[in-house]
């Protein structure tokens, strides 16, 4: 047969052969026409032909899928080399001219390489979207944005490194900013921190009510950064600082209340020192006072309640004091010999006291310059006062002289009468003196200070 005897196969052939002839043997034994014969050999060479086509049917199949195959990969190959960024790294006409199978196999191994490649890059892209999500979320404190970061897509178009690096640049300023945001946050924190302790004000309870997550327990890269909590921080401080500044202003006004109630009823130091935690502030300004508890509302209101007692004090302890001082002026006034009326004076005093209407203090100050102005007074009163006391004496001694001028037995006088004699008489001559040396002082007086008119007559009555 011509279809066998072209068989290359020299195996398939010499089968072929055989069944040929174990066939014609057959046909012999049967006595087969030539006829049928031929017939049969013709439906077995269509039959064979039949069968060649479906193989090269099949042939035509596979070269098509591989081709397609062929044709995919290339396409793959190119995509892949696109969104990686490596156009360079392979040149998708090589092994063109091969056989299919030939490009396939060098083909494979490259896109294998490049999906390990892809896969890697992928992870790479999500971890940096990812971290870059979630500050965002932690800055915007978007609760739902933060569930959704799982299942943020990667665009898998574009995973070139420079994208790569664009991400990472966005990241690194967002990183920035959170550090920033951070330490904003922890500085606002100490300083509520600080604030609390001096105002005794509960640190922990202040601040969970901005945010849960800014107490200490709380790790330092979990504490909120957002917005909201940054204003509420912000709004916290301001409180907390004027809320400081008051509690200074009332300690102050406390410790001038304290001072001026010791000041008048001469309070002991030992009494004073109790309260030294209220006096030790009074100059301070509001940054200066930074000791725990030293604003506490306790300690204010100790110092109120002090305030208070030696309020319920006074009244009894000024008049003990008042008298004392009024004691005092008229000491003065009567050492310059001048006359005021005690009894009034003393019933002046019970009586504004008891009566309300003046200030305690105002009372005293206004003592204390009447003290001081009748000091003035008396030194003014000083030179005259000597020269009148010294002629007070004088007066005594020239009256001697007039007793022993008139004493007959004068001249029998024991030893050392003529020495008293000599001082009468000297003192005669200093009284013939004083009434030109009190015009000479009343003129004095009339350029300087004033005279009262109880001093005056005290003069005069002497003279």
């Amino acid at each position: 047969m011509a279809i066998i005897g072209t068989s290359n196969n020299h195996l398939e052939e010499t089968t072929c052969g055989c069944l040929l002839q174990k066939l014609q043997q057959i046909w012999n034994e049967v006595g087969e026409t030539d006829e049928e014969r031929d017939n049969m050999l013709i439906q077995l060479d269509r039959e064979c032909l039949d069968v060649y086509k479906r193989k090269v049917d099949q042939a035509s199949n596979s070269r098509e899928l591989l081709l397609n195959t062929l044709a995919n990969s290339k396409e793959n190959l190119a995509i892949l080399l696109s969104s990686l960024g490596e156009n360079t790294l392979y040149s998708t006409s090589e092994k063109s001219s091969g056989t299919i199978k030939e490009q396939l196999a060098d083909i494979e191994p490259k896109l294998e390489k490049l999906l390990e490649q892809k896969k890697k890059r992928i992870k790479e892209f999500s971890d940096i979207q990812s971290q870059i999500q979630k500050i965002c979320n932690e800055i915007s404190e978007n609760i739902e944005a933060r569930d959704q970061v799982k299942t943020t897509k990667v665009n898998e178009n574009n995973l070139t490194l420079e994208k790569l690096e664009e991400f990472q640049s966005q990241l690194q300023e967002l990183q920035k900013e959170k550090n920033d945001r951070l330490h904003r946050v922890l500085n606002f924190v100490s300083t509520v921190q600080d604030i609390c302790a001096v105002l005794g004000i509960d640190f922990f309870s202040t601040i969970i009510e901005v945010h849960p997550s800014l107490d200490d327990s709380v790790g330092v890269q979990s504490k909120s950064i957002s917005n909201d909590t940054l204003s509420k921080l912000a709004g916290t401080v301001l409180d907390l600082k004027e809320d400081k500044k008051l509690r200074l202003q009332k300690l102050q006004q406390l410790a001038v209340q304290l001072s001026d109630l010791w000041n008048l009823m001469d309070t002991p130091m030992e009494e004073r020192s109790l309260f030294n935690y209220v006096t030790c502030n009074i100059s301070s300004t509001v940054d200066e006072v930074t000791i725990p508890g030293s604003l506490a509302l306790d300690l204010i209101e100790q110092a109120e309640a002090e305030v208070e007692r030696l309020d319920n004090l006074k009244a009894s302890k000024m008049k003990e004091i008042a008298l004392k001082k009024q004691a005092e002026l008229e000491n003065i006034y009567a050492r310059a010999h001048i006359e005021i009326n005690t009894v009034a004076a003393n019933d002046r005093i019970m009586t504004l006291i008891d009566s309300g209407d003046v200030e305690p203090t105002e009372l005293l100050a206004d003592m204390d310059d009447q003290i001081l102005k009748a000091k003035e007074e008396a030194l003014s009163r000083k030179e005259i006062l000597d020269k009148v006391e010294k002629w007070m004496s004088t007066c005594e001694e020239e009256s001697w002289l007039e007793d022993y001028n008139r004493d007959d037995s004068r001249y029998s006088s024991s030893r050392g009468a003529h020495l008293n004699l000599k001082r009468a008489e000297k003192a005669r001559v200093l009284v013939n003196k004083i009434p030109a040396l009190v015009d000479t002082w009343l003129q004095k007086q009339e350029h300087g200070k004033r005279i009262t008119t109880c001093h005056s007559h005290m003069m005069v009555s002497h003279f």
